[in-house]
């Protein structure tokens, strides 16, 4: 978690065992009961008792990271509930004797609620960090690491790497060691490298030659790569310089993805419009499901697997537009393919059933997969997953378009619905990838309306 965040998980869980404890008595001379007077208290602004929260949490939090860099431990999502525990006493003693000092009648309120804050801060801490385990366990979050140089130094930091479960090892690139099973080529196949592999970041790990080394930084900067070096030295500019400790191991981070705030908004507002979307509609996918049973034989929901993001296979959930064994008819029918590329795709398709015909026409068949943009494998807009046969047959270049979470609608959606040139598509989600910001996924989904009612699917 960034140091905002933190600040502000603390303030929340500081004023809800404030408010609980006020809830359960009375904390001044002038109140018998506080649960109603406490909460006006706190909206009219009275005796400034949200500023006074506020700085409880920020002093916990910048004393609880500096204790931790004093321990060895600068990694902020490793936990020491000894630490802690003195940093909380030692604020509530700071915070005391200022309350104490200003004439508020708060110190019962602020002693009853330190051992709360203490729970409260570390469960949410290792709530945070178990949910980070469990989707790195699952693949998700996890940043591929790509090593430049496979001596002493780049080995080392491979070692540390395997207890890392934020980190996967992809393999090294060097200029002197002989190509192997880990050793995947030179430092001049960066670019093809990074983008065949889904590499996350690159950590810099050999000695000297720092040319070389801005050379690779900048060809990294440009690819949308996370840098780290291990130092010797380093002279390359930077604004957004971090140090991490791995292990023991110094690292210094030179550049970072700024749109991480962003990128977070977004799954935001996914999970609050799709979590909207499927209770508006739950009779409509009733419906539709009672009416492909009626149509024809087998399931009403489909579930086949899908590219997604960094080349991750998921099961994407539609409703079921074809006969039950429409996929092994598709390399049968695919000497009648309409699209150019690896994609597949013909008007008059036989496969396709009544219900499925009308339901294509008006995107219908994609309803259901809001439950895989609330599971996170999907989002409302991105680039369109394509089947794992049609992924196999792509080009080097094509996988920048699987750099993104792929989703339900997207820029090629609303502009080149019926275009059959997969260039096309690939220049329009390329587009959307490097000029994506949030108002951008506002004007797609407005765009979509309109595409959709039109009947303009396939």
């Amino acid at each position: 978690m960034t140091f905002t965040a933190t600040v502000a998980a603390n303030f929340l869980v500081v004023f809800t065992n404030f408010f609980l404890i006020a809830n359960a008595g009375s904390i001044s001379k002038n109140s018998a009961h506080l649960n109603v007077a406490f909460l006006g208290q706190l909206l009219r602004g009275q005796e400034n008792i949200l500023g006074w929260l506020a700085l409880y949490a920020v002093l916990i939090t910048l004393l609880f990271q500096a204790e931790q860099h004093e321990a060895g431990k600068p990694n902020r999502a490793k936990l020491n509930p000894i630490i802690l525990g003195k940093v909380i006493l030692w604020v509530t003693v700071l915070l005391s004797v200022a309350v104490y000092q200003s004439g508020m009648h708060l110190l019962r309120i602020i002693w009853l609620a330190a051992p709360l804050n203490l729970v409260g801060m570390f469960g949410w801490q290792a709530l945070v960090r178990w949910q980070q385990v469990r989707a790195h366990a699952r693949g998700r979050g996890v940043r591929r690491a790509l090593i430049i140089g496979a001596g002493a130094l780049g080995r080392e930091v491979a070692a540390a790497l395997e207890s890392d479960d934020g980190r996967k090892l992809v393999g090294f690139l060097d200029e002197n060691e002989p190509r192997g099973e880990s050793i995947l080529a030179r430092l001049s196949d960066l670019s093809r490298i990074a983008r065949s592999e889904f590499v996350d970041e690159i950590i810099v790990a050999f000695p000297g030659k720092s040319e070389l080394k801005r050379r690779l930084i900048c060809e990294a900067r440009r690819r949308h790569l996370a840098v780290s070096i291990v130092p010797d030295y380093f002279d390359c500019e930077s604004r957004t310089l971090e140090f991490e400790c791995l292990r023991g191991l110094p690292l210094l981070t030179l550049h970072e993805d700024q749109r991480k705030l962003a990128l977070y908004s977004k799954r935001v507002v996914d999970v609050v419009l799709s979590s909207l979307g499927l209770l508006i509609i739950a009779p409509l996918i009733a419906l539709i499901a009672l009416a492909i049973k009626l149509d024809s034989r087998g399931p009403a929901f489909y579930r086949a697997p899908r590219a997604g993001r960094k080349g991750r296979s998921f099961a994407c959930c539609k409703f079921r537009t074809m006969v039950v064994n429409a996929d092994e008819w598709k390399e049968r029918l695919r000497k009648n393919n309409e699209r150019e590329g690896p994609t597949f795709k013909i008007a008059a398709d036989p496969r396709v059933t009544r219900v499925g015909r009308f339901l294509r026409r008006y995107s219908l068949d994609e309803l259901p997969q809001l439950c895989n943009v609330l599971r996170g494998e999907m989002s409302l807009v991105g680039p369109r997953p394509h089947t794992l046969d049609d992924f196999k047959r792509y080009r080097l270049d094509h996988l920048r378009r699987l750099d993104v979470t792929p989703g339900i609608t997207g820029l090629w959606q609303v502009t080149a619905r019926r275009d059959p040139s997969f260039q096309r598509n690939m220049a329009l989600d390329v587009e959307y990838i490097e000029n994506w910001d949030f108002w951008m996924d506002l004007r797609i989904l407005c765009r979509t309306v309109p595409a959709v009612l039109s009947g303009s699917g396939a």
